[in-house]
């Protein structure tokens, strides 16, 4: 699933194509991609006509701004990515959203899987949906030393099941909550509640620092290339993991074997020797 790093970064190359430009047409060739909507075709109807005048994110949302206090919202799910095409270019398989801007080129959402989403809020029926009940954004607003070991004071769930929690802190998954707690020193399946102060201080460093490195790096492809950036090209992260999809691998640390367990259903890898 796309996360943060690889919504981000998609967010940096779509602003300047976006913002400013009116929305002259829309197609939803599966009508599940807008089943968050309460009337589906508002999507469209209120999108066509419409200026962007801002692109942001929140955790792993990309919201753009539009006239009269809507905004467009967009979730990959597990396999969506964006492209940005030419009006007269093929659509690659699987476009199952097209937006059309005045430019002449075309917003497309790729997703094989439909677990990704569009919808167009207004400001009520955005403090009601899922994005209402996120957690602060871990790269601009994590929270501090104090408030982060407020919230896991009370957790007995594995700190790893916590940080996927988007309540908690929005915007990490699978890939960076794994990459952090090796930063951090700490084991996947350590209840949440016992990390100590400086453990969480060191974990916080560790998730700006995994975040820093997957912005920096374009995201992270993996073999399915689900995400690529909306020009086509591939994130480069994947290579310079520490552990995530690294089993059996040498810790790029202390080179002890990298370890594989399931935890709330989710694959987890981690060092038995960094992460005791």
């Amino acid at each position: 699933m796309p996360e943060l790093p690889e919504v981000e970064t998609t967010r940096r190359s779509l602003e300047p194509e976006l913002v400013g430009r009116v929305i002259t047409g829309v197609e939803v060739g599966r009508s599940r991609m807008v089943r968050r909507q309460a009337r589906p075709g508002d999507f469209a109807d209120r999108l066509v006509g419409a200026r962007i005048s801002g692109l942001r994110r929140h955790g792993k949302f990309l919201l753009a701004d539009l006239d009269g206090d809507l905004v467009w919202v967009t979730h990959l799910g597990m396999s969506g990515r964006v492209a940005l095409a030419d009006r007269d270019d093929p659509a690659a398989r699987h476009t199952n959203v097209t937006v059309r801007l005045d430019s002449g080129r075309d917003f497309r959402l790729v997703d094989p899987r439909t677990f990704g989403f569009v919808a167009v809020y207004t400001p009520d029926e955005l403090g009601s949906s899922s994005l209402g009940r996120l957690g602060p954004d871990a790269l601009t607003h994590l929270p501090t030393t104090k408030l982060l070991a407020s919230a896991l004071v009370r957790r007995t769930a594995p700190i790893k099941a916590v940080l996927l929690d988007q309540r908690v802190v929005s915007g990490l998954g699978n890939i960076y909550a794994d990459e952090a707690l090796h930063r951090a020193g700490i084991h996947p399946k350590r209840e949440a509640r016992s990390l100590t102060t400086d453990e969480i201080r060191w974990l916080r460093r560790g998730i700006r620092a995994s975040l820093a490195a997957g912005l920096r790096w374009g995201g992270t492809s993996l073999d399915d290339l689900a995400y690529l950036l909306p020009d086509g090209r591939a994130g480069e992260y994947r290579d310079r993991l520490r552990v995530y999809g690294r089993e059996d691998e040498p810790c790029r640390r202390c080179a002890s074997p990298i370890r594989r367990s399931v935890i709330r259903q989710r694959s987890s890898y981690w060092c038995p020797h960094c992460q005791t």
